[in-house]
């Protein structure tokens, strides 16, 4: 298919798709749309950056009608606050011509306020599974009338614990309705979901999960620690006019906020960071500067690896190599989205060097490796989580291994037993403890 017009979209998707400037669809937009139509459940299998949030709003869209009712009509749940954002936006923008109603609640945010949202109607209702269960559970939302469910990125639900609050939203939905599902990755966890709730739903898959994107350029670096990596780092981003836009994942919240501090002493304003210990403001306020070019290099976790539509990424950097091989390919598909070319380099420490075998095996490719530049400085200062762990002479982890050498026998002094001294002894002698509260006879006889 080369363009959108074999589609039969109708008028007002068709302005709203010519004012995005989109030519033709992606092959998972192509695949989906006649499946989702059809009113068939679906399961997509497409990798990162290839236009799913389209590939499902298009056809839902197609045939929607007007409508006054206050309950939501079709239910988008998504993993992240930041996707939710998104979602809502790309329904924004698609219905431009249009009277569609879109909401979208995450947590994070006061739930008495978004309850209130709720209750003013909504025909699109875009949703964290969190936020979703408890606005549900407190009455503030109704779902009997959803008619279309759709569950993005729902691997990423499954790793982040959403198990639960996802098997009680299907209870409590209306029997008559059609799932959607898409996921970069199959798992048995992902599987059992289809099975419990799915009715025979048609498979479309686009690319494996550990198949390269053709459109991204991937490149490594060897690199000795943290503080040689932050190094190296700098000296890429000396280069303005190459790594303009980057993106910078790392390990963890810690480790992202230590690199923050230092990219910024160099390079001020222009470096931003974000994870989940950010409060909703900020990090709204980060993605948005970083989207405008305020902001030429974002440091985060793997939090923005998933589902989030940033233009025009010139690097993925991949501070951190990633524990898991998938998150790897989740990673750079920020870059090089609609079929763009992108560029992805991969630092790795001796330790991290098994993990990026991995990711290598995932992919079936060998990730070209780049002489380490002579200019730059190799520390050999290291991060509290990098220096080795030395154990004290007495320990008690060395007590525990300690060989068991058995019981000593108490000394004299130590088999006493402390009886509460001479005054509380003779007291005892003279009183007995009343049988029943107020029995003062006991006490009485005693004296006698």
């Amino acid at each position: 298919m080369n363009t959108f017009q074999e589609l039969n979209l109708s008028k007002a998707l068709k302005n709203a798709i010519d004012d995005l400037g989109f030519e033709k669809p992606t092959p998972i937009q192509e695949e989906a749309f006649s499946v989702i139509l059809s009113g068939k459940d679906m399961v997509g299998i497409a990798q990162t950056g290839t236009g799913k949030t389209f590939a499902y709003l298009l056809p839902l869209l197609q045939d929607f009608k007007f409508s006054n009712q206050i309950n939501p009509r079709i239910l988008i749940i998504v993993p992240t606050r930041e996707l939710v954002l998104q979602v809502v936006e790309n329904v924004k923008e698609i219905t431009k011509y249009m009277s569609i109603r879109v909401l979208g609640v995450f947590g994070g945010s006061n739930i008495k306020t978004q309850a209130q949202s709720v209750a003013q109607g909504c025909d699109v209702l875009v949703a964290t599974p969190g936020r979703l269960y408890d606005l549900a559970l407190n009455r503030a939302l109704q779902l009997k009338e959803i008619k279309k469910l759709v569950i993005d990125e729902v691997d990423v639900m499954l790793d982040l614990g959403f198990i639960f609050q996802l098997t009680n939203i299907f209870e409590i939905l209306p029997e008559r309705r059609q799932n959607i599902m898409f996921s970069a990755t199959m798992t048995e966890e992902v599987d059992l979901l289809i099975d419990d709730f799915f009715i025979k739903p048609v498979k479309v898959s686009i690319a494996l999960s550990g198949t390269p994107l053709d459109n991204i350029q991937q490149t490594c670096y060897k690199a000795a620690n943290f503080y040689t990596k932050t190094n190296l780092l700098l000296y890429l981003l000396r280069d303005q006019s190459e790594f303009n836009k980057v993106l910078v994942f790392v390990s963890d919240k810690k480790s992202a906020d230590r690199l923050h501090e230092l990219l910024a002493e160099e390079l001020g304003t222009i470096v931003g960071v974000i994870h989940s210990n950010k409060s909703q403001n900020y990090r709204i306020r980060m993605v948005e500067e970083f989207d405008s070019g305020l902001i030429r290099v974002l440091v985060t976790t793997d939090i923005m690896s998933r589902g989030l539509d940033l233009e025009k990424i010139s690097h993925v950097i991949n501070f951190d190599t990633p524990t898991y091989a998938e998150n790897y390919m989740h990673r750079i598909g920020r870059s090089g989205r609609a079929e763009q070319e992108g560029k992805s380099i991969l630092f790795y420490s001796p330790k991290e060097e098994e993990a990026k075998v991995a990711i290598e095996n995932l992919m079936d490719y060998s990730i070209p490796e780049i002489i380490f530049p002579e200019e730059v400085t190799v520390s050999s200062q290291l991060t509290p989580e990098e220096r080795p762990k030395i154990e004290e002479k007495y320990s008690r982890n060395l007590l525990k291994n300690a060989p068991d050498t058995g019981f000593h026998e108490k000394s004299e002094k130590n088999k006493k037993v402390n009886l509460g001294g001479s005054y509380r002894r003779d007291i005892a002698k003279k009183y007995t403890k009343p049988k029943t509260k107020g029995d003062k006879r006991a006490n009485n006889r005693k004296k006698k």
